[in-house]
């Protein structure tokens, strides 16, 4: 029974939108079927790099995986990039146009990265044909021309809850550039384990990780961030402050209030602060984004008025524990800034400095019916939106349509959210995901976080993106990332029974 050929079918013609996930900005498309040359096909380049040879390698790889009969069709793509060794940094242009017509296909680009954007765009727009065995792209000619909604595109992945091997981490960057996301925000220790091989404090890790298989060495962040470089995919790490800090007591018990009770981090030592800039300064080293997350969420100041030796410093000082993590907080930031990097934080630091926040300052609202990006965008700062109960992937239940409804600049003035609302991101809490599921727990929901970071604000409708995002979905576990099945009520479940892709 010929079951696939009609479930293709059914899903196309359930659609208006082409099956191209997440969708363009703007395109126009004929009715031409053009005849793709498979096995000659090259992207050739006037604006050549190593990062640009590179991604060819790739995208052709990637876009021809079956070795076809038939010879014929177009067999060139040109790529004309006006700046192919741009820094990746915020806010690098990412746009791009993508002709497909029955001559020629051409992709012009600002930057390297709008050109990656491109090749993945065409890579979906080119299919196999299994009856003639032959590359093709429908409903041509096609003329797309897109860019990015927003700027910042996360997931959060956590590798302190569960360790998340070089490998693994690689595999997932991958993931991301079919859905066009451009951001690892990398929690990389918590209170659990310290998995990360400072040079200049070394037990922290030596003596933090769960074991010595769980570790990552300076060259392997380095490995980590150039792979991401490569793919276009922004590394910002996070190091949480002062707490989710217990793993760090137990190479550097001097940092901590007590032996017995070790969160948050001892504002009342120098050594805790002096310990901060020498890891933070390792891992400068280590990574190139202009941005460095710290944290600040959860505090729980308990263990500080508890500590006679803390609470005498409280005294002395003339804080309360809440003034204290004022205090602490702002130092964390001032070492940043001195290292010319931009703070990004959760949204507790908007709560306790408000307007006396450094304007460079990036707020990442996370708590569950949070209005912070509305207050803190009225009053000019930067914010990031991935508030949990919606966009939190640890969220098994959360389904994909539940995310894709939500609307980071809800209430808050067209000028400030074209300005000053970044974007936002799914966060991959790690308590239940190593690499055996993690990959089936992020998508295919994320897909429906990255649709709404990407696409025009008007692209809502759900009923129109079913059918699209079960074909992307079938296209994740074509290219070997291990999607979960759509329709599923609780992520991750494996499929229910024999059939399609297309049809659970």
């Amino acid at each position: 029974m010929r079951v696939l050929p009609v479930l293709l079918a059914a899903v196309a013609a359930c659609s208006a939108d082409p099956m191209i996930w997440p969708l363009p900005s703007s395109f126009t498309n004929g009715t031409l079927t053009i005849a793709i040359d498979g096995r000659n096909f090259q992207f050739n380049t006037t604006t050549p790099s190593d990062d640009l040879t590179a991604a060819f390698g790739r995208y052709r790889a990637q876009t021809f995986q079956h070795r076809p009969v038939d010879i014929g069709g177009l067999f060139t793509a040109t790529v004309t990039v006006e700046n192919p060794f741009a820094e990746l940094q915020l806010g690098v242009d990412e746009s791009y146009t993508l002709s497909v017509t029955g001559s020629a296909i051409t992709i012009n680009a600002p930057t390297q990265f709008g050109a990656y954007y491109a090749m993945e765009t065409l890579s979906q727009l080119v299919i196999f044909d299994f009856d003639t065995q032959q590359y093709v792209v429908k409903n041509g000619p096609w003329v797309i021309n897109d860019k990015p909604r927003f700027i910042h595109r996360e997931v959060l992945i956590d590798s302190a809850r569960h360790f998340e091997p070089v490998e693994t981490l690689k595999n997932i960057i991958t993931s991301f550039t079919y859905a066009k996301i451009n951001t690892m925000h990398w929690h990389l220790v918590d209170q659990q384990s310290f998995p990360y091989d400072s040079p200049t404090y070394p037990k922290l890790s030596k003596m933090g990780a769960y074991s010595n298989f769980e570790r990552f060495s300076q060259n392997d962040v380095k490995d980590v961030v150039e792979y991401a470089r490569q793919r276009g995919v922004r590394v910002l790490v996070e190091v949480d402050t002062p707490g989710h800090a217990a793993s760090w007591c137990k190479g550097h018990p001097e940092i901590c209030p007590s032996p017995t009770c070790t969160m948050p981090l001892n504002p009342a030592t120098n050594a805790t602060f002096e310990l901060i800039e020498g890891l933070f300064k390792d891992l400068k080293d280590a990574t190139i984004d202009n941005h460095f997350h710290i944290g600040g969420d959860e505090v729980n100041t308990n263990c500080w008025t508890s500590t006679p030796a803390v609470q005498a410093w409280l005294t002395e000082q003339g804080y309360t524990a809440d003034q204290a993590y004022a205090y602490f907080s702002g130092r964390v930031s001032d070492i940043v800034f001195g290292m010319n990097r931009s703070v990004t934080g959760w949204e507790e630091l908007w709560d306790h400095f408000g307007t006396k926040l450094d304007k460079r300052t990036i707020i990442q609202q996370w708590l569950p019916g949070s209005t912070i990006a509305k207050q803190a965008t009225a009053a000019g700062y930067r914010v990031i939106w991935s508030t949990d109960g919606v966009w939190y992937l640890d969220g098994l239940s959360v389904t994909w349509e539940t995310m894709y409804q939500q609307e980071p600049c809800t209430g808050i003035a067209d000028n400030l959210c074209d300005t000053l609302v970044l974007g936002g991101g799914g966060e991959m809490w790690g308590e239940t995901v190593d690499t055996s599921d993690i990959q089936n727990t992020i998508w295919p929901r994320m897909a429906a976080i990255a649709e709404r970071l990407w696409s025009p604000r008007t692209v809502t409708d759900q009923k129109k993106a079913a059918p699209r995002i079960a074909y992307f979905r079938c296209l994740l576990n074509r290219r070997g990332v291990g999607a979960a099945p759509v329709n599923n009520k609780v992520a991750r479940q494996a499929p229910p029974g024999p059939g399609s892709c297309f049809d659970q």
